[in-house]
């Protein structure tokens, strides 16, 4: 959400760092500033609420100019968007800061601080960086103070500062938010994204956590690790190209979008992690208190995103213990619905301009609601900027019309969300520590079973000449084989089903026969050997089994069974995991189908009309 900026060049930096804010507006942001150390060794700041084109027509009357300087647009967490609570931050008129991320214990470093006589100007957790790093630059030079005070912050975080008295210098550092270091021709940048700065360079440092870096005059760049010590740190190319408007090397952006899952999803979890606990802040400046009313959950959405919210309701009462009704948004507003109190309305949207989600939440704000919260993949979309709080997925540009990366990235949102939800209701924080700590590990898990995909590839000829398939699936991997019979529908065109597995003796099994395939999600949870017994009703009719199994559940290949083993993973992500090999037997079935991929018959990306 937020973007950082920053740059030390033997030339002016304004143009420079307008041009990174700009190339940063992709990622949603409410104010924007920047502040550049001058030649007589002043700090001259401009910030201006709303897009960085108001701070650039400030920066018409009042232009900055200097061989240093950081910028920043911010997505509000503490404080509502004005100009005050807008980066940079100053203590006094000789440092400044700007932060990416949420600092977990500003409250208790602020009422220190106001002890010590700092006035506070905004509401933000930023400016008490910019007070403790004030405090500590009196006595000892930024890169120190920098080491030092970042001890003493808890959440996460990434920084950019400058001093008037140490001219061309901008030290920045990181953890748990990301922040890359540009490397020039006698200038250095850092960033929170290497799009900023693809106009001034194409090689880049990725600094690690807890790095700490020194930009200079001349293009000095120094690292640090975590204890202090000075460490190398590779330079990388970035690859030019025209990124997610390219499908590169993959013959589909399906895909493309499919193998990029676990970037993203490490993108949505990106600086909302605490070390045992989310970062309720990272929802917004009202989450907390909010959140902590809110006693039920109205659900609200459409397709694929519908699918994500039925996992979510099992997450959302076994996590956080709070009842859930998920509701199809075209349905929602044709019947009359009973709004419990302090009922909080949550909205789910690719492109945040469903038209019926869209509209259901705009009828939802006539219905008493405790308040709405938005999911969506789109900053600066309708319902993103018509609810009280948005929480963005950040699975970027999605082109394939079937969605892939957008839905796991909307269930890590929503997984976040129920951890929000469980710490304000006082859950159990080992279980939350244990649930952050398998949220870490996801992304690692999603590429190992990526690597199936090969395997998949052959499965999917069985699918050739078939014509009607059936999704099973017990608890929260119903609604993944809900999703995953979709997937095959929306673009082979294969007429498929979905049912819970218990369901199969009242009525579908009556379809089973040998051109009936069956496929079978089979996680190692509670109900595993339910789902075994499901599994040999199918069996015993002549059934076609194509299962995707924990590699631990003593599952293996039969005469009318295959089987493909997926790494263990936490019960609670398993719904995430075990929703990618569906999406690429779907893709591999289409492709032996020879339909269009990426753009299936009757069907839009974004559906824009009731």
């Amino acid at each position: 959400m937020c973007g950082i900026v920053g740059a030390v060049a033997r030339r002016n930096v304004q143009g420079i760092l307008l041009e990174g804010l700009k190339r940063l507006e992709y990622r949603g942001y409410d104010s924007a500033g920047m502040v550049v150390r001058n030649a007589h060794g002043h700090l001259q700041r401009q910030r201006a609420l709303g897009k960085v084109a108001a701070l650039e027509d400030k920066l018409e009357s009042g232009a900055l100019n200097g061989n240093s300087g950081i910028a920043h647009t911010r997505w509000a967490t503490h404080g509502r968007p004005s100009e005050e609570n807008a980066h940079p931050h100053q203590s006094g008129e000789r440092l400044a800061v700007v932060h990416n991320g949420i600092i977990e214990n500003h409250e208790g470093l602020r009422a220190e601080l106001e002890g010590e006589g700092y006035v506070f100007t905004s509401q933000t957790d930023t400016e008490v960086i910019a007070h403790l790093l004030e405090r500590e630059a009196s006595h000892t030079d930024l890169l120190s103070a920098v080491q030092t005070i970042t001890a003493g912050l808890d959440g996460a975080y990434a920084l950019g500062v400058i001093h008037a008295d140490e001219p061309n210098v901008v030290i920045g550092t990181r953890k748990g938010s990301p922040l890359v270091v540009g490397v020039g021709i006698e200038e250095a940048f850092i960033a929170s994204d290497p799009l900023a700065l693809l106009q001034v360079t194409d090689r880049f440092i990725y600094l690690e956590e807890g790095d700490v870096v020194r930009l200079s005059g001349n293009g000095g760049i120094e690292v640090f690790d975590s204890q202090g010590a000075a460490v190398e740190r590779s330079i990388q190319i970035f690859e030019h190209g025209d990124g997610s408007a390219s499908k590169g090397d993959y013959r589909h952006f399906m895909l493309k979008e499919i193998h990029e899952q676990p970037k993203v999803i490490a993108e949505a979890l990106e600086g909302r992690l605490g070390d045992r606990s989310v970062l309720v802040e990272s929802f917004g400046p009202d989450a907390e208190a909010l959140l902590s009313k809110a006693s039920q959950i109205h659900l609200v959405a459409c397709g694929t995103s519908y699918h994500a919210g039925m996992v979510a309701r099992y997450w959302l009462e076994r996590y956080a213990g709070i009842p859930v009704q998920v509701e199809v948004a075209s349905e929602y507003r044709y019947r009359r619905v009973v709004v419990p109190e302090n009922t909080l309305f949550v909205t789910l949207s690719q492109s945040g301009e469903t038209a019926d989600t869209l509209a259901a939440l705009r009828f939802a704000k006539q219905g008493g609601y405790l308040g709405s919260l938005a999911i969506c993949n789109v900053p600066g979309s309708s319902l993103a900027r018509e609810s009280d709080l948005t929480l963005m997925t950040r699975a970027g540009p999605e082109i394939g019309v079937a969605s892939t990366k957008a839905f796991t990235t909307q269930l890590t949102a929503l997984m976040l969300l129920t951890l929000a939800l469980g710490r304000v209701r006082g859950q159990d924080s080992e279980e939350q520590a244990r649930l952050v700590s398998a949220l870490r590990g996801l992304p690692a898990q999603v590429e190992r079973v990526l690597e199936l995909d090969p395997q998949i590839e052959i499965l999917s000829q069985a699918f050739a000449e078939k014509h009607h398939a059936l999704f099973l699936g017990r608890g929260a991997h119903f609604p993944v084989a809900l999703e995953g019979a979709l997937k095959l529908k929306e673009i082979s065109y294969i007429h498929a089903e979905a049912y819970p597995a218990g369901e199969l003796k009242h009525g579908p099994l009556a379809l089973v026969d040998s051109e009936m395939p069956v496929i079978s999600v089979a996680p190692n949870d509670e109900l595993l050997e339910k789902l075994k017994s499901n599994l040999q009703e199918v069996r015993a009719r002549g059934g076609e089994l194509f299962v995707f199994a924990d590699e631990n559940v003593g599952l293996a290949d039969g005469d009318d069974t295959r089987v493909l083993h997926l790494p263990y993973i936490d019960e609670a992500l398993a719904p995430i995991l075990y929703t990618l090999p569906l999406q690429l037997l779907s893709y591999h079935v289409a492709v032996l189908k020879g339909t269009d991929v990426d753009q299936p018959r009757n069907l839009a990306k974004s559906v824009t009309v009731e």
